[in-house]
C-alpha cells in the first residue's frame, strides 16, 4: 500500500471523519463504521485532504485534464483544497469548478460556480464518498449541458465497498453506467487491512469486536468480490 494511503487512514481516523461502531445510514443500513467529510474544518485539515486527492488523482488520472469538478455542497470544498495541491505538488494549474443547487439569475449568473465548462475540457470529478451513484445522476446532466466535455474519472475518498442498487459497488455501477472510471484514495478493504489489530492515534479503533461487526455487514452487504479485494 502507498504510504500516502496509510497516511490517509491514520488521518481520518485522527479527523474524526472514519468512525467505529454502530450507525444507521440513509438507506436505513445498520453499519458499523461512517465516514462524515464534513468533520474536515480546519485549514490544515483542508490542506492535507487536498494533498491526498491531488495524489490519488495523479496516480489514477495522471494531469491529463483541465478542471477539478465538486458537486455541491461538499464537492465545492473539495475541488477548491485539490486544484490548489495539484498546483503545489505538481506544478500544473487546473481550474476549478461547481454548480449550484438553483441557477443565479443575478451577478455572476448560471448554475456554476468557478470556472465555467467549455467545448473540449477534461474534467475529473471529485467527490466525498458515494454509496448509491445518485450524485452523479444529478451532476452527469449538468456537466453534459454545458458543452462537448470529456469525463475523465471520478474520485472519491473511500470506496465503501458495498452493494449499490445491485450486486456491485456504487462505484462499479457508475463505471457501467456512464463510460468513465470511479476510484478512490482507500477501499474499506484497504482500512480494515491497516486498522486491524493496529494502534492508530493512541488506540486500536479495529479489534476483533469491531472486526467480527464489520465482517458481519459486508456477509450481508458487501459488493461482489469484496472478498478477493477486486473493488
Amino acid at each position: 500500500m502507498e504510504s500516502y494511503k496509510r497516511e490517509f487512514i491514520e488521518f481520518m481516523v485522527e479527523s474524526d471523519v472514519l468512525k467505529f461502531g454502530s450507525f444507521t445510514l440513509k438507506s436505513g443500513r445498520k453499519s458499523p463504521f461512517f465516514m462524515n467529510a464534513g468533520a474536515y474544518v480546519t485549514g490544515t485539515q483542508l490542506r492535507r485532504l487536498g494533498t491526498y486527492y491531488a495524489k490519488a488523482i495523479h496516480d489514477n488520472y495522471g494531469l491529463d485534464f483541465d478542471v477539478l469538478f465538486g458537486p455541491a455542497y461538499k464537492g465545492i470544498p473539495l475541488s477548491v483544497a485539490t486544484s490548489m495541491a495539484i498546483s503545489e505538488l505538481y506544478g500544473a494549474d487546473v481550474r476549478y469548478s461547481a454548480n449550484r443547487k438553483e441557477a443565479k439569475d443575478h451577478g455572476d449568473t448560471g448554475i456554476l460556480l468557478g470556472s465555467g465548462l467549455k467545448d473540449g475540457d477534461r474534467v475529473v470529478i471529485i467527490e466525498d464518498v458515494t454509496t448509491s451513484g445518485k450524485s452523479i445522476e444529478e451532476t452527469f446532466p449538468i456537466l453534459k449541458a454545458q458543452g462537448n466535455v470529456e469525463i475523465k474519472g471520478l474520485m472519491v475518498s473511500l470506496n465503501r465497498m458495498e452493494r449499490g442498487r445491485g450486486q456491485e459497488s456504487a462505484l462499479q455501477e457508475i463505471q457501467k453506467q456512464y463510460g468513465f472510471p470511479a476510484n478512490a484514495i482507500v477501499t474499506m478493504a484497504e482500512v480494515i487491512e491497516y486498522l486491524y489489530n493496529r494502534p492508530c492515534c493512541g488506540r486500536v479503533v479495529i479489534d476483533d469486536a469491531v472486526k467480527k461487526a464489520i465482517d458481519e455487514y459486508y456477509e450481508e452487504y458487501g459488493a461482489a468480490g469484496f472478498q478477493k479485494g477486486l473493488l
